[in-house]
């Protein structure tokens, strides 16, 4: 089923182009106190969770159901629905109601010029990025940040420690990521204008996945757009390349919320997931996925229940 049949008529309206998607700080066990926090919310009659089309957000939305469904609230998940470019407007417009994010990335989908770094000036960024409608609760433990990696001997080749190194090379090298890498800022654009590095061509593949890791190990593509909790970076050897001018901004997990949705019970649920979480387990929830060939749904209940977040 291709991806135009999966989200059948509830994008139908939708006239922005569907590509990739690749998080605050934990302001109270509570929940409360979330940049854009407001009363008037309810999930009495249900939460619909979205998720971008990569295993993490789907492990992450099946965790956000598993906690939300323990405190009483009727959730419906609807995975791998796209990127930001479909799920935003999705979510403003009802057709969900609650989204993982990552704190920079999403700061820099709002405003491609935001500067901040430090996760605290990045949640109050976002409270002013967001659109009306929307806003973003504490932050989480866990991180998932961009990274642009080489395999060893493509470091060892062309002598690359860190992401200025690329432009002493510019017009040789082939990266391959996501589509929308190629326009954003955390992407070929940032990386041209922050370090002056020219491909000799952008090869459109997945975000993290299988597509773009193969084309590496063949040496199809010289340098690739990964995660960091993808295990496969450690377990290859690959090189991730340093980032000196701070290009790529922190990362960590965040639920994005529309206000109608956001009472306490929802608040109180995520922030014990939020506090809860780590980056180990995040990295080790995407290996069942992506190496056991585990469910995202059966492997975000099994961790939940582990944790007794579900008791």
């Amino acid at each position: 089923m291709n991806r135009r049949t999966l989200l059948g008529g509830l994008f139908a309206t939708a006239t922005v182009p569907a590509v990739a998607a690749c998080s605050s700080g934990i302001t109270s066990l509570e929940g409360e106190g979330g940049a854009g926090a407001g009363g008037g919310g309810s999930s009495a009659d249900g939460v619909t969770i979205g998720t971008a089309n990569f295993t993490e957000n789907q492990i992450l939305g099946h965790l956000y159901a598993a906690v939300l469904g323990a405190a009483g609230i009727r959730t419906t998940v609807r995975p791998n629905l796209g990127t930001r470019e479909i799920l935003i407007p999705a979510l403003k417009g009802g057709d969900i109601d609650l989204l993982p994010e990552y704190q920079g990335a999403l700061l820099h989908y709002l405003d491609a010029k935001a500067k901040e770094t430090e996760e605290g000036e990045m949640q109050n960024a976002l409270a002013v990025a967001l659109p009306r409608g929307l806003q973003i609760l504490p932050y989480g433990r866990a991180e998932d940040s961009d990274a642009f990696a080489v395999t060893r001997e493509t470091a060892e080749k062309y002598g690359l420690k860190s992401l200025a190194d690329l432009a002493r090379h510019n017009g040789k090298l082939v990266i391959g990521a996501a589509p929308e890498v190629k326009k954003r800022t955390v992407g070929a654009v940032g990386l041209k204008d922050e370090y002056g590095v020219e491909f000799k061509e952008f090869k459109s593949l997945d975000s993290s996945g299988p597509l773009v890791k193969g084309a590496l190990k063949k040496g199809d593509v010289d340098v690739a757009n990964l995660f960091t909790t993808d295990t496969d970076i450690l377990a290859e050897g690959w090189v991730v390349l340093t980032d000196p001018k701070n290009l790529i901004p922190g990362q960590h997990v965040v639920p994005l919320i529309a206000d109608r949705k956001a009472d306490s019970t929802v608040r109180k649920a995520l922030a014990r997931l939020g506090n809860a979480l780590t980056t180990e387990d995040l990295t080790e929830l995407n290996r069942q996925v992506d190496k056991d060939k585990k469910d995202p749904e059966d492997v975000a209940n099994a961790w939940a229940a582990a944790h007794r977040l579900t008791k």
